[in-house]
């Protein structure tokens, strides 16, 4: 069975990259039980997405991408950052804009020699 590589964490563990974008990831202060309580609720609210989309039902659609942004601020991905250092929040930025945007570069040079 092929395995996938994770998705590269920032070395702060503030952020995880995908096609090049910074995405915040969860609270990591959150007690462990909290936080998988809040992920079930936004997988339940994503299936709901899909479950309104599927019908048509815009209402429905609405109703669910609220609960989304809900759980996601819950869980530390949207709203204030939740580290306290004073440092900005990069979210959804593309990293080659970014601080670490030489840490990222490291990255890929890595992979291009692990490739060959």
């Amino acid at each position: 069975m092929p395995t996938t590589k994770p998705y590269p964490t920032t070395p702060d563990g503030r952020y995880f990259v995908v096609a090049g974008r910074l995405w915040r990831t969860s609270n990591p202060a959150l007690p462990p039980d909290e936080r998988q309580r809040l992920v079930d609720q936004l997988m339940q609210a994503r299936r709901q997405v899909g479950a309104a989309r599927k019908a048509g039902d815009v209402d429905a659609e609405r109703s669910a991408r609220g609960a989304v942004d809900q759980a996601k601020r819950a869980l530390g991905e949207r709203g204030p950052a939740w580290w306290t250092d004073g440092a900005p929040d990069l979210n959804r930025r593309m990293v080659a804009n970014t601080p670490y945007a030489h840490w990222h570069a490291g990255l890929l040079e890595k992979d291009l020699l692990l490739d060959r």
